[in-house]
């Protein structure tokens, strides 16, 4: 089923998502599929018990050229790019004046150059925010012709071995150039459910008989859109637009570990990117609110945007992201509310169309993470 807007862009595997009887949606900007026969909850369970496909070549894909280029990368994110290891992978974050996040991506050293996987619906404003600081210190190409998958879930790293053994010595974050019955790929070991997996990605003319190849498995099964947010929100990873935007700093955002140490205030590079004062002073000072798990004590789900109150109803805070859990069993939530509410076991209601939900401030994740770190 297609959504039908001819103003859409389409992935390479389109037709397949089409023949496969997935349910299509708009979705920043392309016509993506948000699930397909077996249903979103099927859809999520698979994911966590054995293989997930996903298309994500929505996703932007850029390389950074040149000697500086992980220098240059350094002053528009509060993480160590200079000391990244050859085929290793970080999570960073663009940050603005006020030291908000205009984006969270990906980055690989390839050892040659720099590869940059970021948010669909940023991607276009990633890509200039890059060209207007770094055009004079590094060459910037944007990937127009490549695909990108995620094969995620505990049997991926098994189901992947058997087309390219050489992966199965890899690790959490990590990367490889493979060969899949003579398909090249670049390939990482990361993904965005809390499970183990892989992210490929391949020339779009090749994206097609890829996916096949890894879709004759038994274990594993196409996943669409909707499966990927709740597999997402139960792992306690943030979604840009919900629980990340240019208000939220990443201390806000519980994401302190994101913050790499040589780039503190006591560091070998302290600050030195957009934002750095006011993210170190945070840091040191600390800040007014924090991202939470919020775990809803019914059966109600509460979702993103819905307020928080105190026991005196006053408004303290909000949701940022909410749904069912299904390999949770029950609601699950995330949302910012004041740091000296920020602590597991903590009582608010949510306000669900007039009614109180009552809540529970809650640890994150949901479900374990199940990385692969060898």
């Amino acid at each position: 089923m297609s959504s039908n807007d001819c103003s859409l862009q389409r992935t390479a595997l389109y037709d397949l998502h089409i023949e496969a009887g997935a349910k299509m949606v708009p979705f920043a900007g392309y016509d993506m599929p948000v699930q397909y026969p077996l249903g979103i909850k099927k859809e999520h369970l698979h994911s966590r018990e054995k293989a997930g496909l996903f298309d994500v070549s929505h996703m932007g894909q850029v390389v950074l050229k040149g000697q500086r280029a992980a220098r240059a990368l350094e002053r528009l994110v509060p993480v160590d790019i200079v000391d990244l290891g050859e085929m290793c992978q970080r999570y960073a974050l663009f940050t603005n004046e006020q030291g908000g996040v205009m984006d969270d991506l990906m980055v690989t050293n390839t050892g040659e150059q720099l590869f940059l996987v970021v948010n669909a619906a940023c991607k276009e404003q990633d890509i200039e925010h890059l060209k207007t600081h770094l055009a004079d210190q590094c060459e910037i190409e944007v990937l127009e012709d490549r695909a990108l998958l995620a094969l995620q879930g505990p049997k991926a790293g098994e189901v992947f071995a058997k087309l390219a053994p050489e992966s199965a010595d890899m690790v959490f974050m990590t990367a490889k150039n493979l060969s899949i019955n003579g398909i090249d790929c670049f390939v990482t070991r990361s993904g965005y459910t809390g499970e183990d997996g892989f992210e490929i990605s391949v020339a779009n003319h090749q994206a097609e008989e890829l996916a096949k190849i890894l879709l004759a498995d038994n274990d594993v099964e196409w996943i669409g859109l909707g499966a990927r947010d709740s597999l997402r929100l139960e792992a306690g990873l943030c979604l840009y637009g919900n629980d990340l935007n240019n208000e939220i700093s990443p201390v806000e955002a519980s994401l302190m570990w994101a913050l790499s140490k040589p780039r503190r205030a006591d560091g070998e590079r302290p600050g030195g990117y957009i934002g750095a004062d006011v993210i170190m002073q945070q840091m040191q000072e600390g800040v007014t609110r924090k991202r939470v798990g919020i775990k809803a004590l019914g059966k109600m789900p509460v979702r993103d945007g819905v307020e928080l109150v105190d026991e005196n109803d006053t408004v303290v805070g909000k949701v940022s992201s909410g749904g069912f859990g299904p390999a949770f069993g029950g609601p699950v939530a995330m949302g910012y509310v004041p740091t000296e509410m920020a602590q597991e076991g903590v009582k608010l209601d949510a306000l669900v169309r007039g009614k109180k939900v009552p809540v529970e401030v809650v640890k994150l994740p949901f479900v374990k993470q199940n990385y692969f770190r060898g």
